[in-house]
């Protein structure tokens, strides 16, 4: 499989422009081969909201009319894409990822960790287990930007067969060593592609770095963003690499496997729930 992750600017608010914009991007990542393309986090509709009611306002049900047009571009480019948007459930919105393919919503991701910082200050935790999905033959799991930061969010997702982890991400400034360091960590600790894409631009004040990035298995960077501006990665899925566990760097005598090498028994602390406030605790207070 052939990916291409799309490093854009966004514009709050303006979903019209943004998909306009997104669809001409697909027009180009397909032309160039690509069957799977990557969006940045809330794609659709920007990310720096200051209130839920104005959240609100922009945030619909998947499926929706805006996967109704993802799906008609992948139905004409032959191809899947994944992108960020908001979702709409109630009363609740969701920070959302979404996979559309040919056939309509493959699957779709909600945020399970929430920073305190744009809309995450008023969108609902995620509720639903991690999940990977078939498209094109690869399995793909979908985490968003903060997720990367805890690694156990990718260490599910690979437990469950992932051979492509996706990150819409809305990175600011502050975040330039998880794109330059912690991408390519969660691939090698995994074994598993990684392809983190960000957006570019200033929002509501925040400027967003860009540093989008795709990594092998073996943590080596792909294809990485030079710059801050709008630019189109391109990277390919190799799905029997992502499934080799068993690393054999000198027969019989240095050998290993990260999955099988694991010890579960020991890890009881990870799982303990906690009585730490978070910062949206406390701002609630």
């Amino acid at each position: 499989m052939k990916i291409a992750g799309v490093q854009m600017d966004v514009a709050i608010g303006d979903v019209e422009r943004n998909i306009d914009r997104m669809l001409r991007f697909l027009a180009q990542t397909t032309a160039e081969g690509a069957v799977l393309t990557v969006f940045p986090e809330c794609a659709v509709t920007g990310y720096c909201f200051d209130t839920l009611a104005d959240a609100q306002e922009y945030a619909e049900q998947i499926p929706g009319p805006t996967t109704e047009r993802f799906v008609k571009a992948c139905k004409q480019h032959r191809c899947h894409v994944i992108y960020g948007t908001l979702e709409s459930d109630g009363d609740r919105i969701f920070n959302a990822a979404v996979l559309v393919g040919p056939n309509g919503v493959v699957g779709s991701y909600r945020k399970v960790h929430l920073p305190y910082l744009g809309v995450d200050m008023h969108t609902t935790p995620g509720d639903r287990p991690f999940a990977v999905h078939e498209a094109d033959g690869v399995n793909i799991g979908m985490n968003i930007c903060y997720d990367a930061a805890f690694p156990e969010a990718a260490r599910c997702l690979a437990l469950l067969g992932a051979d492509l982890i996706v990150l819409p991400t809305n990175w600011p400034p502050g975040a330039e060593c998880m794109a330059n360091s912690s991408i390519a960590s969660r691939a090698m600790e995994n074994a598993v592609y990684y392809a983190a894409i960000n957006r570019v631009g200033t929002e509501a004040g925040f400027p967003f770095i860009g540093l989008s990035s795709i990594c092998a298995p073996n943590g080596t960077v792909l294809a990485a963003a030079k710059t801050t501006d709008e630019e189109v990665l391109y990277a390919n899925i190799d799905v029997t690499l992502s499934r080799r566990k068993h690393i054999i760097r000198v027969p019989d005598k240095h050998e290993i496997n990260r999955f099988a090498d694991r010890r579960p028994e020991m890890y009881g602390p990870l799982v303990e729930p906690h009585s730490l406030e978070t910062p949206r605790d406390v701002h609630a207070e």
